[in-house]
């Protein structure tokens, strides 16, 4: 059976997150405690408890979400053993992905994930930036859109190609929302600005990519039990030696994910299990190829779900 795992970013996070699986598996409970001590302060209880206006700071929010979606991984392999094909994760995803495939260590990952989160708030100044959902335009139309909103020293750009009409821009909060406006007048009506601190996978990033530089440098990068794909290429990447370079430019390159997902499809995935909170990529999943079957794995009914039902494929 092939099956691949997939890992949500930075977007899904809510109060309460993991906190169900943590009471109920203790190999979940065990990956919140590495994660405290990891970062020398109770991010199990931030996860747990909020409050959400703390939870939300991408410090926060990115090494949250890497603890949920690897304790919902150890909670469902305490009930089956199961080995993927191939992982992806959507932008901070990508780090779960690759502790999943035994590449980063937890603790090493999760203090790397925070400095990544202070940086790329750091790198660019409150409300200059932002990113906005362009609904219903194709990708063709979205790069030239960009290219007449970017004038007047502002910079707007791709940056998630997540599925068939879902492509989110990124850059100055004023050629944003230029795009978006063009997109709304070319047939997009559902294009929406997005509520990011900071407009992320843009040029803007640069200061963010340049201080990871360091940070991923003291990293050590095991060999990869399996193919992570990465988010720059959408391809699948089984060389630990491209995995720091792979993490620095994701920073200001665009996320591939729809690329990504067809790598997967022409690898043969028919099924995908989600770990952590929210159903995001199962959603986007749908619109890309509603032949993948996607599993949960967010809650103890969802692992017991996914469970029974990939037992009984056994």
């Amino acid at each position: 059976m092939k099956i691949a795992w997939l890992f949500p970013g930075q977007g899904a996070q809510k109060v309460g997150m993991g906190a169900d699986l943590a009471g109920v598996f203790p190999a979940a409970r065990q990956v919140f405690e590495e994660a405290d001590e990891a970062l020398g302060f109770g991010l199990s209880r931030l996860c747990f408890e909020g409050p959400e206006e703390e939870l939300r700071l991408t410090a926060n929010t990115q090494p949250a979400t890497l603890a949920t979606s690897i304790a919902a991984l150890r909670a469902l392999q305490s009930q089956i053993k199961l080995t993927p094909e191939v992982a992806a994760g959507h932008s901070l995803g990508e780090y779960s992905a690759l502790v999943a495939a035994g590449a980063l260590s937890l603790g090493d990952a999760l203090r790397a994930v925070r400095a990544r989160g202070q940086l790329m708030q750091e790198a660019c100044p409150a409300g200059q930036g932002t990113m906005a959902a362009l609904i219903g335009v194709d990708p063709a139309a979205v790069s030239q859109l960009c290219n007449e909103a970017s004038r007047d020293g502002e910079v707007v750009v791709p940056a998630n190609l997540n599925a068939p009409g879902q492509i989110v821009v990124s850059g100055h909060a004023g050629a944003v929302r230029r795009a978006l406006e063009a997109a709304k007048a070319a047939g997009g009506s559902a294009s929406v600005e997005l509520k990011v601190s900071a407009p992320f996978h843009s040029p803007l990033m640069e200061p963010a990519r340049r201080g990871m530089t360091p940070v991923l440098d003291q990293l050590g990068v095991r060999p990869l039990d399996f193919g992570v794909i990465a988010n720059v290429t959408g391809e699948v990447n089984r060389d630990a030696g491209r995995v720091k370079a792979l993490l620095l430019e994701q920073i200001v390159a665009p996320v591939r994910w729809e690329e990504s997902m067809g790598t997967l499809v022409r690898m043969g995935g028919e099924e995908a299990i989600e770990f952590g909170a929210g159903r995001v990529l199962m959603g986007l999943m749908r619109r890309i190829n509603r032949g993948v079957k996607v599993y949960q794995a967010d809650t103890p009914a969802a692992i017991e779900a996914t469970v029974k039902a990939l037992t009984a494929k056994a």
